[in-house]
């Protein structure tokens, strides 16, 4: 099964910053120094504790190996992540040496000239036979490395045991059946959310459009073409915004609510279910539904059926700009290791990248099975080119969303505003 596409390079704008431009990534000191302050960026987490304390770890071991350098590391909000990167592309000197990268973003990043090849670099370490094909897939444009696969992982459903044993529900296994429990858990506890979905969260939105049938864009030749408005998608846009009812997920309470607040809702018991990954359990299990909850696929409109999951997860990869190349790309495969993956995934549920480290905790781990689950029945990308950035940043799906969500727009009006939008997009 193929978890994830292979990112493709063009000459593109990546994050608002011309690719096609002189390079402004490109470092004008060929220096490779051995001392000094190795920056480091990584994505924040609602548990960021958690990762905190691995990234510590590896970061003792990493420095006792070399005098005179030291580890900095800052953590992003991945929703405003775009303007930092922004910054970084555009000057050199405020870029981090190693950072981890979104499988979404790193085409654009590497179309701007923003990313090292490591390709020989990842044929010397001893790990590297340890990844999979289709991982390594997810760092690679036109046959050249630009990182190591980090982690990965997918959405599915979770769900208060706790309240659905008390109302007599079982795990929904369709859509309809989905509903049914949302709107009996918000009328038996009026202070919770029968589903916690939100406005701002595209991931958590985009498995009811590709039940459906529909999607953001088809490929057309060597190129796609905008389809958020063909009728499937329509369908899915719908099924969708539909929960964001008063007997479900209210729109003054949800509407504004991203992928993250999903989560907080959750963890917190304000919320029967949530649309969470397996990366979400450290933050949950650290709220007040610890041990209260379990997980299933999210089912689809067919009874039995499994929902299409976006195939998620993040990158390493070692900025152009750095002056510690041969200490950023150490730095990177210690933390790529499957040493300190185990220890993500114990920390925050992060799947490891690597054949091993994964098959030892799926052995082992009964709750990784509805991810798996959702793996085998097939995972979906978002469009493997360039304008996705674009799409992205500009949050043309969660305001499309947002407008049907609030009546501004009806979902016919609101996906043609949106597919204009995309195309516009794709042109650039």
């Amino acid at each position: 099964m193929r978890r994830f596409l292979a990112l493709t390079a063009l000459c593109a704008v990546a994050l608002g910053v011309a690719a096609c431009a002189p390079s402004t990534g490109q470092s004008t000191d060929s220096t490779d120094s051995m001392t000094g302050t190795l920056r480091v960026w990584l994505f924040d987490e609602a548990n960021r504790a958690a990762k905190e304390a691995v990234i510590k770890e590896a970061i003792a071991e990493f420095t006792a190996r070399h005098d005179d350098v030291t580890v900095d590391v800052s953590y992003l909000a991945t929703d405003t992540r775009a303007e930092k990167y922004k910054g970084a592309l555009n000057d050199p000197a405020s870029a981090p040496d190693v950072t981890e990268i979104g499988n979404t973003d790193l085409a654009s990043f590497v179309a701007s000239n923003g990313m090292i090849d490591v390709t020989a670099d990842n044929g010397r370490w001893a790990e590297a036979a340890d990844l999979p094909a289709d991982l390594v897939n997810t760092v690679t444009v036109q046959g050249k490395q630009y990182g190591v696969p980090w982690w990965l992982g997918v959405r599915a459903l979770y769900y208060r045991t706790d309240i659905f044993n008390e109302l007599g529900l079982q795990p929904p296994t369709s859509y309809a059946e989905l509903v049914s429990a949302a709107k009996k858990v918000r009328a038996a506890h009026p202070e919770m959310l029968g589903i916690a979905v939100g406005g701002l969260y595209t991931f958590g939105a985009l498995p009811f459009i590709w039940d459906a049938g529909g999607d953001i864009a088809t490929s057309s030749g060597d190129g796609y073409t905008a389809a958020i408005d063909s009728p499937a998608a329509k369908a899915g846009i719908k099924a969708y915004t539909d929960l964001f009812s008063d007997d479900i997920c209210p729109a003054q309470q949800c509407v504004d609510l991203t992928g993250g607040g999903t989560v907080e809702a959750f963890a917190a018991g304000r919320a029967g279910m949530a649309i969470l990954g397996n990366f979400n359990r450290s933050a949950v299990d650290a709220g007040a539904v610890k041990g209260k909850y379990a997980v299933v696929p999210l089912p689809g409109a067919k009874p039995g059926s499994i929902a299409p999951a976006f195939a998620g997860g993040s990158s390493l990869g070692v900025f152009r700009s750095t002056k510690h190349r041969t200490l950023a790309v150490e730095f990177m495969h210690l933390l790529a290791s499957k040493k300190y993956t185990l220890k993500l995934y114990e920390a925050m549920g992060f799947l490891p990248a690597m054949k091993s480290a994964r098959a030892e905790v799926v052995s082992t781990q009964p709750f990784l099975k509805p991810f798996l689950d959702t793996m085998d029945a097939g995972t979906r990308f978002v469009p493997v080119d360039k304008a996705w950035t674009t799409i992205d940043a500009e949050r043309i799906i969660p305001t499309m969303l947002q407008k049907v969500i609030t009546k501004k727009a009806s979902v016919d009006a609101a996906a043609a505003e949106a597919n204009q939008q995309i195309t516009a997009a794709f042109g650039k």
